[in-house]
């Protein structure tokens, strides 16, 4: 079945200055961060840590530790199944830019990131507690995250991400805090330690029916591993530079959302468990509202069946059966 799906691209920057627009997905993280009587503090203080991180990790001619800037936009990805409707905002992403003040050079960076939808918030927080109401044990639905996971496929292969972005994306998220990790001698000089674990989490196996792999690295100064989704070579396909820039953002954003987990007080050993109730950790000085977050995600999700999965479940149905990508 041919794929008549049309995808747009739509970027603002995220500084000091962004307020999220109506449209936005209000669960995205850096969202949650641009509101309230301290949006400006929150969002001047989460830039600074990153430029900070960014330099702390990039310190090769960089005696100062001031040399790079980094800055970011959040790329919004709508879709248009119907020319005669209106476009479904089905993903949002972040791309990271690096602005050397030594050579008066603006470096492209990462795209990705951070990933928000509203297709995985339908699915985790609508269709799986459905699914699960009244079963006695935990299961999934059949061929859950596949549609999702056809769709990012698709946006990947459209001519509007070729036109836009010169390399897959990385996204980097928080280590899942139902699995162990275990240290191995391998360590790569910026991504820093590598961990590995004997079984996936579901987010990690949601991610994989995107086409994308997982490696876990706890990078230098760091006190637990990141999980990092990619397509590819991670260590091979990207600079050290745009390796930095994806670390020194997504590390801030987890030290906010998680600082239990990132801005614990001692570093992860040889057998980790991450853990949301660990109690001896440091909290940054920016305001996240986690529980509204979580909230939010249930009322993004019946809002994408309400608009999306419902209205075109035949279309997408067939589209996503038929599709190879």
């Amino acid at each position: 079945m041919k794929n008549d799906f049309t995808f747009t691209i739509k970027s603002i920057s995220f500084d000091e200055d962004y307020s999220p627009s109506e449209n936005t997905r209000i669960t995205t993280n850096f969202a949650n961060l641009a509101r309230g009587e301290s949006r400006q503090e929150n969002l001047r203080n989460a830039l600074r840590m990153i430029d900070n991180r960014f330099n702390a990790l990039a310190h090769w001619d960089n005696p100062n530790g001031d040399r790079y800037s980094v800055e970011l936009e959040i790329i919004s990805v709508e879709m248009n199944i119907d020319a005669g409707n209106e476009a479904f905002p089905l993903i949002e992403i972040l791309k990271t830019n690096i602005v050397d003040r030594k050579t008066n050079e603006r470096i492209q960076g990462v795209v990705g990131n951070n990933f928000s939808s509203y297709v995985r918030d339908y699915d985790f927080s609508v269709l799986l507690p459905e699914h699960n109401r009244n079963r006695p044990e935990f299961s999934t639905p059949e061929n859950f995250g596949e549609l999702h996971g056809n769709l990012f496929k698709g946006f990947l292969n459209s001519e509007a991400y070729k036109e836009n972005f010169h390399k897959p994306p990385i996204i980097c998220l928080s280590a899942s805090s139902s699995k162990t990790y275990h240290r191995t001698d391998n360590q790569h000089p910026i991504l820093g330690v590598e961990y590995h674990q004997n079984e996936f989490s579901p987010t990690d196996q949601y991610f994989k029916k995107m086409g994308l792999q997982v490696r876990y690295f706890m990078p230098p100064n760091s006190v637990a591993p990141l999980a990092f989704y990619f397509l590819g070579d991670l260590l091979g396909d990207y600079t050290n530079l745009e390796l930095i820039s994806t670390i020194s953002t997504m590390e801030t954003f987890q030290k906010i959302y998680r600082p239990e987990i990132y801005n614990a007080n001692s570093v992860a050993g040889t057998c980790y468990q991450p853990n949301l109730k660990h109690s001896d950790y440091s909290l940054t000085r920016i305001v996240y509202d986690r529980e509204e977050r979580s909230r939010l995600a249930v009322e993004q999700g019946k809002f994408a069946e309400e608009h999306f999965i419902k209205p075109y479940k035949t279309i997408l149905d067939q589209w996503s059966a038929n599709c190879v990508l």
